[in-house]
């Protein structure tokens, strides 16, 4: 079987192959890429046209078709160049998942402006941050997150404000969505390079800050063919096997996916977003997770691609109304964001009938997806993540850099048109993390003799929590500036439900008496949410170290039981 998957992904990305890989330089170096990938993200969008009568944007009982999008997006780019934004320039978007974020977002990057996907979850002093470091020249914003932002206006750099879903009324100072929409005129004419920012999403800090990654055209295009790819090797194979898959006629239902998890990430927006949207698909927003309205949503828009976390999945098929909706229409369930559990692969594949268990590792550091794994291969080997795509070179180093030999451990290092130009403002962890073209993913893992990769740790020291990576540096510079803490460290505490859970472990200076409901409250103010621990130990001693004074993080979680902390 593993050599005829081979032989037909050679023949798929061959010379001539529908998804010939060619080289070209980029930055000084030369990747790999897709022939036939489009250029840009502008070319993406102008292709889906085509698609004018089908259902695009669907939320709740609102319906946006291609044609009416299409007409949406050209006036909010006339009205974002009225502004005075151009080539170069970003236009910053926070709110939840509704229909204008997807139209915002094809405005911003047809015009050759790049667009900064602003974490919902950010509270006023992440948002202060993030808004500086990007500073772009208009904010389209919800509700919620343009209270947080003009709350701190005083404090970031001068831009226009939009208000989507303000009700009753707008704020003075404000423009409306209507705006926007009321504009008119067709999609400006703008020559895009393909290694321009496309967009800037915020990944956790190792100091203490989020990064701004810039994902460029050419990355993101090179992800939908990625995607495009394994779907397509699926199909090559089942064939090569004698289990041909029917071509869609005319009759064929549209192509219609969930998005489950939020569009300021890789995994709702490049890696599902993007990809229906290039094939005419429907995209189905939630304004948030819940499973039974998933089980809904599935049966009334016959739902044919599940993509969220591993708790998503696992919720929905444990769900105990699942059986009593039709969920016929799926063809794929997994996600990313997180490893899928060995068990959680057999229990999808054994759930639904019609759907086969898949899943992609990927970063938002390489636009999307660096491996696939789908189907009889997934049950097979349900630990891996699959194998490297087409358009990445892979290596795995040892902690002195030297390659490691086939089926060992090391650090697992990717170089290919997916990655990411850099970080913005950034040029020192720039240059940390991408190396003559070679992106550091500070994952360990091994890679065995039929090319499949496992994850088996992680270099960088961050929890992956609900597919939310949080940074522990980041968390521990908020947990010292409570004026009790002597010191802290904090690591991530398994959790059935969410794969991980923030902890933290405190030495309290002399003297002070820390309570940890009221830590939390302290962090609460400072960053989101789900970076809150939800574990706190108090010790009684200072933490352990090294030799070198470091702490030694892993030994103390491995002694530190969660039924003891607060």
């Amino acid at each position: 079987m593993y050599q005829e998957l081979s032989e037909t992904w050679d023949a798929l990305t061959g010379p001539g192959g529908p998804f010939e890989i060619t080289e070209v330089e980029v930055r000084g170096n030369r990747i790999k890429a897709f022939a036939g990938a489009p250029p840009t993200l502008r070319d993406v969008w102008l292709a889906s046209a085509q698609f004018a009568d089908r259902d695009y944007l669907v939320y709740q009982d609102e319906r946006i078709t291609y044609g009416e999008a299409h007409k949406r997006v050209a006036s909010i780019a006339n009205w974002l160049q009225a502004q005075g934004v151009g080539v170069g320039d970003r236009v910053a978007i926070a709110m939840r998942n509704y229909p204008e974020w997807l139209l915002s977002y094809w405005a911003t990057v047809s015009i050759g402006a790049a667009a900064v996907g602003v974490n919902a979850w950010w509270v006023g002093p992440e948002l202060e941050y993030g808004l500086n470091d990007s500073a772009p020249r208009v904010l389209i914003a919800d509700t919620e997150r343009l209270e947080r932002a003009l709350e701190h206006r005083d404090a970031m750099p001068p831009m226009v404000y939009v208000g989507v879903r303000i009700a009753p009324h707008c704020p003075e100072g404000v423009v409306p969505w209507s705006e926007l929409i009321e504009h008119g005129g067709d999609l400006p004419d703008v020559n895009v390079d393909p290694d321009s920012d496309a967009c800037i999403f915020y990944t956790s800090g190792t100091t203490g800050h989020p990064k701004g990654a810039q994902l460029t055209h050419r990355g993101c295009t090179n992800n939908i063919m990625n995607l495009a790819f394994a779907a397509g090797l699926s199909a090559a194979f089942m064939e090569r096997m004698g289990t041909p898959v029917p071509e869609p006629g005319p009759d064929a239902p549209q192509p219609a996916g969930l998005l489950t998890t939020p569009l300021f990430h890789v995994t709702a927006n490049n890696c599902v977003a993007h990809g229906m949207t290039i094939n005419g698909g429907k995209l189905v927003h939630m304004y948030k997770w819940d499973a039974l309205e998933a089980l809904k949503l599935i049966e009334r828009e016959k739902i044919a691609t599940f993509t969220g976390v591993p708790t998503m999945a696992r919720e929905l098929i444990a769900h105990p109304e699942f059986a009593n909706y039709d969920t016929s229409s799926l063809a794929t369930v997994g996600g990313g964001g997180a490893q899928l559990q060995p068990d959680l692969v057999g229990k999808i594949d054994q759930s639904v009938a019609t759907a086969r268990p898949n899943t992609g590792y990927g970063m938002t550091e390489t636009c999307g997806v660096i491996t696939s794994i789908n189907g009889d291969f997934f049950v097979d080997r349900p630990d891996s993540c699959g194998r490297i795509l087409p358009n990445f070179d892979a290596k795995i180093i040892d902690e002195a850099g030297n390659d490691v030999t086939e089926g060992g451990v090391g650090e697992l290092l990717v170089k290919g048109a997916p990655v990411i130009r850099g970080y913005l403002n950034r040029a020192e962890a720039t240059a940390e993390s991408i190396t003559d073209g070679w992106l550091h993913t500070g994952d360990i893992a091994r890679i065995d003799e039929d090319g499949f990769v496992y994850i088996v740790d992680r270099a960088k020291d961050m929890v992956i929590r609900g597919g939310e990576n949080v940074y522990c540096a980041e968390v521990e510079s908020t947990v010292y500036e409570h004026p009790g803490v002597a010191e802290c460290t904090v690591f991530g505490v398994p959790d059935e439900r969410l794969g991980e859970e923030v902890g933290v472990a405190i030495f309290p200076k002399e003297g002070a008496s820390i309570d940890p409901e009221a830590l939390r409250g302290f962090c609460r103010e400072r960053i989101s949410n789900h970076k809150i621990p939800r574990y706190v130990w108090l010790l009684d001693a200072p933490l352990p170290r090294n030799a070198n004074g470091k702490f030694l993080k892993r030994e103390l979680r491995d002694a530190l039981d969660p039924a003891s902390a607060a």
